[in-house]
Parts: C-alpha cells; structure tokens; sequence
C-alpha cells in the first residue's frame, strides 16, 4: 500500500511537470503572436505557471519530508523494540521445533 502511495505521487509530480513544460512550449507559441489580448493571455499564462512551478515544488518538499519523517519512525520503534521482536523470533522458533519434533 505504501508503494502504491509513493508511485501515485511520483506519477502525479511527473504528471504535474508535464503539464508545466506543455504550458512553457505554449508561452513561446503565444509569445510570438501580437495585440493587446495576446499580452493579456501571455501575463495570466506565465501568473499560472509561476504559481503552478511554486506549488510543485512545495510538493515535492513535503512528500520527502513526509517519508522522512516516517523512516524515523520506522527506525525508533525498531530499535525500541528490538529485544521484544528477538524474544518473540526465538519463541517461535522453538514452538516449531517442538511441534517437528512431535510429528517423528
């Protein structure tokens, strides 16, 4: 599941950066054109991506600071944990021996 949280939002940056080099090749074309509604189009164009450049990078920041944040996490309780996690592997191991030995 936290695969397919991590792809969902590497394909949604992918996604989004495309859409900004789309809206740059267009800024060219249109920059080319001339008249007071070109002007217009070209200045809430370029406003757009500014904030959409902004917005993505925010993004960006925070997915990285978010899997950070639960590496951390992963690792405290690991180490936390550590002695209940080998107790609990050597409990079980054991029940299995048992039980093998049990079958013969």
């Amino acid at each position: 599941m936290a695969r397919t949280a991590k792809d969902s939002k590497e394909k949604l940056i992918k996604d989004f950066q495309s859409v900004i080099a789309d809206t740059e090749e267009l800024m060219k074309f249109v920059s080319n054109e001339g008249g007071g509604k070109a002007q217009v189009l070209r200045d809430k164009i370029d406003q757009n991506l500014k904030l959409a450049k902004d917005y993505l990078h925010d993004f960006e920041g925070s997915v990285v600071d978010k899997s950070k944040i639960a590496a951390r996490a992963t690792d405290e309780y690991v180490h936390e944990n550590a002695w209940r996690t080998v107790g609990l592997a050597i409990g079980v191991g054991i029940l299995i021996g048992l039980l093998m030995r049990n079958r013969d």
